[in-house]
C-alpha cells in the first residue's frame, strides 16, 4: 500500500504556479496578496511564515513603520480569510530597530491578529547562539513565534512533536499510583521555549538568502498544529522550507515569492525533498556543544590581568571535572 506521502508526490508531481485545490506543491513567483485572491475561504489548515521585518535587508524595500504596519494588516486580514474554522496561524518576526531602540514586532502585530477575532495559544521564544554582535547592548539571540488559533476548537497533535524527559526514570512517590514511574513514555511537551540553531555560516541547509528558516523549526509546528493532506501556506515563502517541511509529513504546501532568485532556490530545493537529496538538520539531534565536542577553539588565547577572572567556557569545563 503507498503511503500518503507516494500518493500525494509521486516522480510526476509538478510544482505548480497557481493555486488550485487539486494540486500539491504550489509556488507562486508574484506578491502574496495575488496569490491570496485564488484561495477559497476556509480551505488552508495553517499558515505560517517569517515575514520582512522591515530592517531595510536586500529583499526589503524599508517602509515607515505605520505603513508597514498597514501591509501585514492586509496580508492578515486574507490569511485569516482563507482559514479554516480548525486552522492556526503562527507568525515568527524578531525586531524593528529603529535610530538605535529595538521595538518588538510580536506586541505590535499582536493587535491585528486580536482585532481579526483570533485567539493567542503561545508566545513562543526561538532561542539560537549565533548572530550579530552588538556593542551597545547585549546581542540579540531569539525571535517569536506567535501562534493564534481561529476558534477554541483547533487541531494540536502533542504526541509527535515531544521531546525526552529529562528525568525519564522519576516515579510517583504518594497516592494511588506510588512508585509507577510518573513520565509520559512518549516525552515530555516541548514548552514555549525552542533552542534550535539558526541557519548561518556552517549550517547545513544555508543558501543565499540571508534569513532562511531551519526546516526543523517549521516541522514541529506543521506535525503539531496539522493532519495529513491538510494545506499548509506560507505567504512570504523566501527559499521553500516552509513547503518543504508541509510536504515531508504528507502535507500540502503553498507559498508566494517576489525575488525570482529566490523562487528558483525555493524550486530547487522542494525537488530535492521530493527526491530524498535535500540535506537539513534532524529535528532529534542535540545542539552541538563544542566544549563537550573538545573544539581547540574554545580554549582562551589571551592572558588575563585579573589572574582570579575566569571565562564562562572555563567554569563550565571545570565544573563538569569535578562532576566526573
Amino acid at each position: 500500500m503507498k503511503t500518503i506521502i507516494e500518493t500525494l508526490f509521486n516522480q510526476n508531481n509538478k510544482i505548480a504556479n497557481m493555486f488550485a485545490l487539486s494540486e500539491s506543491i504550489v509556488v507562486y513567483p508574484g506578491d502574496c496578496l495575488d496569490l491570496l485572491k485564488t484561495i477559497p475561504d476556509e480551505s488552508i489548515q495553517f499558515v505560517v511564515t517569517s515575514p520582512p521585518y522591515n530592517i531595510g535587508k536586500e529583499y526589503e524595500k524599508r517602509l515607515h513603520l505605520d505603513l508597514y504596519l498597514q501591509q501585514q494588516a492586509q496580508v492578515i486580514a486574507e490569511c485569516v480569510r482563507a482559514l479554516s474554522p480548525k486552522g492556526s496561524i503562527c507568525w515568527q518576526v524578531g525586531n524593528y530597530v529603529d535610530r538605535g531602540a529595538i521595538i518588538p514586532l510580536d506586541t505590535i502585530l499582536y493587535p491585528i491578529f486580536s482585532g481579526l477575532g483570533l485567539r493567542m495559544r503561545n508566545r513562543i521564544i526561538w532561542h539560537f547562539e549565533h548572530g550579530l554582535h552588538c556593542s551597545r547592548r547585549f546581542s540579540g539571540r531569539y525571535e517569536t513565534i506567535i501562534w493564534f488559533t481561529k476558534s477554541d476548537d483547533y487541531v494540536f497533535n502533542l504526541d509527535p512533536v515531544r521531546i525526552p524527559q529529562k528525568y525519564p526514570g522519576k516515579k510517583y512517590f504518594k497516592g494511588p499510583k506510588a512508585g509507577q514511574y510518573s513520565c509520559n513514555p512518549l516525552g515530555k511537551n516541548p514548552g514555549d521555549l525552542w533552542v534550535i540553531p539558526n541557519v548561518k555560516s556552517n549550517h547545513v541547509e544555508k543558501t543565499e538568502h540571508p534569513c532562511q528558516f531551519p526546516v526543523e523549526l517549521i516541522e514541529r509546528l506543521v506535525l503539531s498544529l496539522t493532519n495529513e493532506r491538510d494545506w499548509v501556506l506560507d505567504p512570504f515563502l523566501g527559499t521553500g522550507t516552509s513547503v518543504i517541511a508541509a510536504i515531508r509529513h504528507g502535507r500540502r504546501g503553498v507559498g508566494a515569492e517576489t525575488v525570482s532568485k529566490y523562487v528558483e532556490l525555493a524550486r530547487q530545493r522542494i525537488r530535492q525533498e521530493m527526491e530524498g537529496t535535500l540535506r537539513t538538520r534532524p529535528m532529534d539531534r542535540p545542539v552541538y556543544d563544542p566544549v563537550e565536542a573538545g573544539n581547540s577553539l574554545t580554549a582562551v588565547p589571551w592572558k588575563r590581568k585579573d589572574p582570579k577572572q575566569m571565562t564562562l567556557f572555563e567554569k563550565r569545563m571545570m565544573y563538569r571535572k569535578e562532576r566526573r
